[in-house]
Protein backbone atom coordinates (compact mmCIF):
# COMPACT_ATOMS: atom_id res chain seq x y z
CA UNK A 1 0.00 0.00 0.00
CA UNK A 2 3.11 2.37 0.85
CA UNK A 3 4.71 1.64 -2.78
CA UNK A 4 1.29 2.78 -4.71
CA UNK A 5 1.30 6.22 -2.99
CA UNK A 6 5.00 6.50 -3.54
CA UNK A 7 4.43 5.78 -7.04
CA UNK A 8 1.36 8.71 -7.24
CA UNK A 9 3.68 11.40 -5.17
CA UNK A 10 6.06 12.81 -8.22
CA UNK A 11 2.97 12.58 -10.36
CA UNK A 12 1.21 15.32 -8.56
CA UNK A 13 1.93 19.03 -8.84
CA UNK A 14 1.83 20.79 -5.56
CA UNK A 15 0.98 24.79 -5.85
CA UNK A 16 2.27 26.81 -3.75
CA UNK A 17 0.07 30.12 -4.60
CA UNK A 18 2.67 31.72 -6.59
CA UNK A 19 1.57 33.32 -9.55
CA UNK A 20 1.45 30.53 -12.93
CA UNK A 21 4.25 30.39 -15.57
CA UNK A 22 1.47 32.81 -17.66
CA UNK A 23 1.09 35.24 -15.00
CA UNK A 24 4.57 35.49 -14.43
CA UNK A 25 5.35 36.85 -18.10
CA UNK A 26 2.76 38.89 -17.68
CA UNK A 27 4.34 40.62 -14.28
CA UNK A 28 7.21 40.52 -15.57
CA UNK A 29 6.67 42.83 -18.99
CA UNK A 30 4.33 44.83 -16.47
CA UNK A 31 7.16 45.17 -14.42
CA UNK A 32 9.37 46.52 -17.54
CA UNK A 33 7.30 48.95 -19.30
CA UNK A 34 6.80 50.50 -15.70
CA UNK A 35 10.53 50.77 -15.18
CA UNK A 36 10.63 51.72 -18.57
CA UNK A 37 8.48 54.48 -18.41
CA UNK A 38 9.77 55.72 -15.08
CA UNK A 39 12.96 55.84 -17.00
CA UNK A 40 11.87 57.80 -20.06
CA UNK A 41 10.10 60.38 -17.45
CA UNK A 42 13.54 61.13 -15.38
CA UNK A 43 15.08 61.95 -18.67
CA UNK A 44 12.81 64.11 -19.51
CA UNK A 45 12.69 65.77 -17.02
CA UNK A 46 16.14 65.80 -16.32
CA UNK A 47 16.84 67.50 -19.78
CA UNK A 48 14.15 70.19 -19.11
CA UNK A 49 11.91 68.97 -21.94
CA UNK A 50 8.70 69.03 -20.06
Amino acid sequence: MGHTMAARLPALLFRTGGPSDEEREKLVEQALGWTLTVLVSVIVTGLGLL
